[in-house]
């Protein structure tokens, strides 16, 4: 009877080992994160730019 508990447990183990389905999860987690880090930054840098597009454009239209 134990060595048969035994034996599931360590299929059950084994199985769990085998599994990569969290693995793909967490990499495609990974790749959404590096593209919003990248948007992020993108915005940042051009922000400044931007509003004084913006600002240009209010003055010359007064």
């Amino acid at each position: 009877m134990i060595s048969r508990a035994r034996q599931s447990i360590d299929i059950s183990i084994r199985r769990f080992l085998r599994d990569e389905r969290g693995a793909t999860a967490i990499e495609y987690a990974m790749i959404a994160s590096g593209i919003a880090v990248a948007i992020a930054a993108t915005v940042f840098s051009l922000g400044s730019n931007v509003q004084g597009l913006y600002s240009s454009v209010a003055t010359a239209m007064k």
